[in-house]
């Protein structure tokens, strides 16, 4: 029997910038686990570079970057007026330095080392800042979708949903009727290395219906996308 998957908030779109490739790549790991899309740079030239292209809820950066330094990053995100909320990390626990990077217009601080539990908390309550304020719960088409106890119902039965099936069904909700395109799919519930030509979408779209049941309540929109 499937355990119930029970998040505390929406799809988080996360980049991690840290220079020690190991630690990237376990936070990274960590986050995806969590059911966030994420993705890495592993300097400060990356993360502009992504950031020029592709909104982030939350950016996880690390202070002491080669290319361009963690400071510099943080000053011109702001400056661009992102509406991406900042985690700056840090070898340094000093107030000084929390004060100094908090000053820069960094959201938060964490100092390393630091318990993982703690940086999914603190990403989790920034993403719930970034994104437009939901209702508590998502309805449409007999359908009932929680996203703080992370529970989807049809006509008062409960449907059990994987991960990549809740961020999709939930977007489709968010868009209350409109067309949502692939692409906007891909980059919502998946990270920036799934193939653009996948057809992960049309697949997870084929179990989400078949989990709903019938009456259908996802419409395809033939060269478009989809829309519930």
């Amino acid at each position: 029997m499937k355990q119930r998957i029970r998040r505390e908030v929406p799809v988080v779109r996360v980049l991690v910038v840290e220079d020690e490739r190991v630690l990237a790549d376990a936070i990274a790991t960590g986050l995806r686990r969590e059911a966030m899309a994420v993705d890495v740079a592993y300097d400060g030239g990356g993360a502009l570079e992504r950031t020029s292209y592709i909104d982030y809820d939350v950016i996880v950066l690390d202070r002491d970057l080669p290319v361009v330094h963690g400071d510099e990053v943080c000053r011109r995100l702001v400056e661009q007026r992102t509406a991406s909320r900042i985690l700056m990390l840090t070898a340094s626990g000093d107030v000084d330095d929390k004060v100094e990077g908090l000053g820069l217009g960094a959201d938060d601080y964490l100092a390393k080392p630091f318990v993982f539990v703690e940086l999914v908390a603190r990403v989790r309550a920034l993403g719930r800042r970034s994104a437009p304020a939901l209702p508590p719960v998502l309805e449409r088409g007999g359908v009932r979708l929680d996203p703080g106890k992370r529970l989807v119902e049809r006509e008062g039965k409960e449907i059990i949903l994987t991960k990549k099936e809740f961020a999709v069904l939930e977007e489709l909700m968010r868009a209350e009727g409109a067309v949502v395109s692939q692409e906007d799919l891909l980059d919502k519930a998946w990270d920036e290395n799934i193939d653009p030509f996948t057809n992960v979408v049309r697949v997870t779209m084929m179990t989400l219906r078949k989990k709903l049941g019938d009456p259908q309540v996802i419409e395809t929109v033939p060269g478009v996308g989809y829309k519930l």
